[in-house]
């Protein structure tokens, strides 16, 4: 799915963003290697769109280079502090390749779900709003 027409794309290191007006941040994810410093800005770029609130997230997930367990775990503990909730829409079996190399053997922090119809997605996510 683009981005609509009237809502800016905000442009990311490791992912572009939109805000929808309904309280739903939008990530459309990039194919980088994660890293604790890319990850960093990440989070502060997605501070400053929410204007330091958390938000849901629905992201679209592109496959990407595996980080390293530091960057694994500091991407973890990052979730809590900007998403009250996450949707990740992908092909089927990469979203569940990713929830396993961030939360390895324990529960993520917020709810999270994996989905292949954005719609639907976004509907589970208004929950959250």
């Amino acid at each position: 799915m683009n981005p609509p027409e009237h809502l800016p794309l905000i442009k990311g290191e490791i992912a572009d963003y939109y805000y929808d007006p309904v309280g739903i941040l939008y990530s459309y994810s990039k194919n980088i290697k994660r890293t604790v410093e890319n990850i960093t800005g990440n989070i502060a770029l997605v501070k400053q769109i929410t204007g330091n609130r958390k938000v849901p997230l629905l992201i679209y997930l592109a496959k990407s280079p595996v980080p390293d367990k530091a960057t694994r775990q500091f991407s973890g503990e990052q979730v809590p502090e900007v998403y009250t909730a996450m949707a990740m829409v992908s092909k089927p079996g990469l979203s569940a390749l990713i929830m396993k190399l961030v939360f390895a053997m324990k529960t993520p922090p917020i709810p999270m779900k994996s989905f292949t119809d954005d719609a639907v997605a976004r509907e589970w996510l208004m929950q959250y709003v």
